[in-house]
């Protein structure tokens, strides 16, 4: 952890012991590019996302990278009794919507907490499972590259492919036999957004940045599974699909 992450590393202990070792048993992690997380000082870290399960295999990535794993979560979570009080005391950081004038002022604060701590955050960019029959990484949403942007900060993409072996897309029962099935998590360099810098208003930067960075994650995850993605990225609206919870729902 960095000097910056020791601050209340207590919670983060106690979530370790408890998630830690049963990730470990499930899922044997192989690191790509590992040394592209940085060790100090803010990022935020944007992973694909294709199994209920995935969160747990990326938080116990990154803290095996001696970084501590916040999450932006749902900001109805922090209302929620006990759960809140734990999402506030271990620094994760409430979705700000889009839509509105003061979402964009609560980005602003949130992107310079992350940078005055030195903190890390995770942000999942399909914000939600994809859609994608073939789980592929699908279209993007701005909240990963709104918080880069805002704060001038190293947005690095993830691709993490295997964890579908022990929970499917939407699956209700977790694959504990056989153990230690194979997970391969590759770390991509920064996405360059350097001449996007201080333009986190405008909707065509926005969509220009998620697009670079949906590109970053897909070029990590083709030579994972050893095939090429298609050429257009998956799009709910195509497809009269919600965006938003389940896919079956």
């Amino acid at each position: 952890m960095t000097a910056s992450e020791k601050s209340r590393p207590s919670l983060f202990w106690l979530l370790a012991v408890a998630v830690v070792p049963v990730v470990s048993f499930l899922a044997k992690i192989t690191f790509v590019g590992k040394e592209k997380l940085p060790r100090e000082g803010a990022f935020v870290l944007a992973p694909n996302h294709y199994s209920e399960f995935d969160p747990l295999v990326v938080a116990v990535a990154v803290w095996r990278l001696k970084r501590a794993p916040r999450f932006m979560a749902k900001e109805s979570l922090f209302r929620v009794p006990v759960l809140g009080w734990a999402l506030k005391r271990t620094g994760m950081i409430p979705v700000a919507r889009a839509s509105s004038a003061a979402a964009a002022k609560q980005t602003m604060v949130q992107s310079r907490e992350l940078v005055q701590h030195g903190r890390g955050v995770i942000v999942y960019p399909e914000g939600t499972l994809t859609r994608d029959p073939d789980l592929w990484p699908m279209r993007g949403k701005t909240g990963a590259v709104r918080l880069a942007l805002a704060g001038d900060i190293p947005l690095i993409p993830m691709a993490q492919w295997g964890v579908q072996e022990i929970m499917p897309r939407y699956g209700k029962v977790i694959r504990f036999w056989p153990p230690r099935k194979k997970v391969t998590v590759v770390i991509g360099d920064p996405v360059d957004l350097s001449d996007l810098t201080g333009r986190a208003g405008d909707q065509a930067v926005l969509a220009e940045a998620t697009r670079r960075l949906m590109d970053a994650i897909t070029a990590l995850l083709e030579p994972v599974r050893g095939e090429k993605a298609p050429e257009k990225r998956w799009n709910p609206a195509e497809h009269g699909q919600k965006e938003t919870g389940r896919l079956d729902s």
